[in-house]
């Protein structure tokens, strides 16, 4: 599905979900206001090396911060998502500025890249396009006691047995695992608390990730009877899309003494998951998004954008978003641990090998987080949507295995060429604890496949990588040259002092979604 037509499912769905408002056979009556930089190109003044100014005009309360350089600004000019930085800047109680990340594109709403805080002392919003449809959709990152010597030789070997062992694909399901209603309820509820008791994770699973694995005041009851049947028995499996198992290869490292700290040394084989909440957080989007804009409507609140619908935090509508994100968001949490679990199975069978948490982050995701704005300590609901949390040495929230280093901030690549680990930095004070989450699209996907020459298997193991995907128009749609060269990226964080490089991981084997 190329960049128009995800565009137009997704108003189709904001439009048409079942919702409240529809049942009561009336569209909402919401508010309009202007865009600020509706159908005119969107002018960038240049701040430093890695930030420019999106400047208020217009209904924006707050000015937009984009951090990227003159190699990235070209591609991140081609859509309209410098559009939706000005956007987010007019939502109510909004603070700060409304912030992207290099590897910012077009998303619902939001854009994927986009940050922006919002303090519910000043009447700030929630808005579920600020964390997208694939609530929680992270990365995890596992250390193997393994070095390439012993991996290279079984890397068929080895992702086939991994592709058999985490279902990838829209429907994809592992029979075994069978949840009740009560199940499902206490993985939404309790997240990894859950994983730890029915054996799936270790304490120190749980304690290498983010929050712990579990968000507060989640609330199953807010979740609804769709999104239940579809999560039921999604639990330990992949999904499409972007999503992936890739084991890889430390081939450099930039910190010694960082990687030392979080269990990284060159030429060590590691296992990178990346999935969220399957189809269960979807509905929990798509269920909202008719409620949001009654709510909008409700409180009079002008949108410049229908895709912006949000509710003041502390209304109930706000409540119930927030109260069944959670819960989603926990469910996402379990359901990278029950993947790596499965992952273990087969590290240990084939290799004789063991397979240790070094952290897993979420990037798709509303928080109460406390952070200082003019230079008072506030607590905001931080939305971050295509961007990782980056918090520095010594922040209270970093696990204390890595208090002195900082929170590993794990970037993926592309399938081709490479990824990294990061550690947060001092410079994410000014972004709310944040960095980007990945390379960021370049194609669309069926710009991608029209650009494909069909002979995608080839080219990747002539770049040394054995993939296996659900289905041969995932592996197209994902090849490197739809992406951005993540290292790019990477270099403008790291100069915009969000987070350093610690260590790049270069893939070996893929499971694609």
């Amino acid at each position: 599905m190329g960049r128009r037509d995800e565009r137009k499912k997704r108003k189709r769905a904001a439009e048409t979900a079942e919702t409240p408002e529809r049942s009561r056979g009336s569209r909402a009556r919401v508010l309009a206001a202007a865009p600020p930089y509706a159908g005119r190109p969107v002018p960038l003044e240049r701040l430093d090396a890695a930030r420019w100014r999106v400047p208020k005009v217009g209904a924006m309360r707050v000015d937009g911060i984009v951090y990227a350089d003159e190699r990235l600004l070209p591609s991140i000019a081609e859509d309209r998502a410098l559009e939706q930085v000005a956007n987010v800047a007019t939502l109510p109680g909004i603070v700060g500025h409304s912030l992207a990340m290099p590897d910012i594109h077009w998303g619902y709403g939001f854009p994927i890249g986009g940050v922006a805080a919002f303090d519910e002392q000043r009447g700030g919003v929630v808005s579920p396009g600020g964390v997208g449809y694939d609530i929680n959709c992270g990365v995890r990152l596992l250390a193997a006691d393994v070095g390439l010597g012993a991996v290279r030789p079984r890397i068929e070997e080895l992702t086939r047995a991994l592709f058999e062992a985490v279902p990838a694909g829209v429907g994809g399901k592992r029979a075994e695992l069978r949840l009740s209603d009560r199940d499902l309820d206490d993985v939404m509820r309790e997240g990894l608390g859950w994983a730890v008791r029915e054996g799936f994770a270790t304490p120190h699973d749980a304690a290498h990730v983010e929050e712990r694995g579990v968000i507060d005041d989640a609330a199953p009851a807010y979740v609804s009877a769709r999104a239940r049947e579809r999560g039921l028995p999604q639990l330990g499996t992949l999904g499409s899309g972007n999503h992936f198992a890739e084991i890889g290869v430390v081939d450099e490292v930039f910190a010694p003494r960082v990687a030392e700290v979080f269990g990284l040394r060159e030429g060590q084989v590691t296992l990178m998951i990346h999935s969220g909440s399957r189809g269960l957080g979807h509905q929990v989007c798509t269920d909202s998004l008719g409620v949001m804009l009654r709510a909008a409507a409700d409180h009079e609140i002008a949108l410049v954008d229908r895709q912006l619908a949000c509710a003041p935090i502390r209304s109930e509508p706000a409540q119930r978003y927030l109260g069944a994100m959670a819960a989603a968001a926990n469910y996402a949490f379990v359901n990278r641990q029950v993947m790596a679990h499965w992952a273990r199975v087969v590290f240990d069978e084939l290799l004789g090998a063991s397979l240790t948490t070094v952290y897993d982050v979420c990037h798709n995701i509303a928080k109460f987080e406390r952070h200082e704005v003019d230079g008072r300590e506030r607590r905001l609901l931080v939305h971050r949507k295509g961007a990782t949390r980056a918090l520095p040495a010594g922040h209270p929230s970093v696990p204390p295995a890595y208090a002195d280093v900082g929170q590993p901030v794990i970037i993926p690549g592309d399938m081709g060429r490479y990824s990294f680990v990061l550690a947060g930095a001092a410079g994410s004070r000014d972004t709310f604890g944040s960095a980007c989450h990945g390379a960021g699209r370049l194609l669309s996907r069926s710009e991608a496949k029209r650009r494909g020459s069909g002979e995608h298997a080839r080219e990747l193991r002539e770049m040394g990588v054995f993939v296996m995907g659900a289905s041969k128009a995932t592996v197209v749609e994902e090849m490197p040259f739809a992406y951005k060269d993540v290292a790019d990226v990477v270099e403008v964080v790291a100069a915009g002092g969000l987070a350093s490089r610690v260590a790049r991981i270069r893939p070996l084997g893929c499971v694609k979604g």
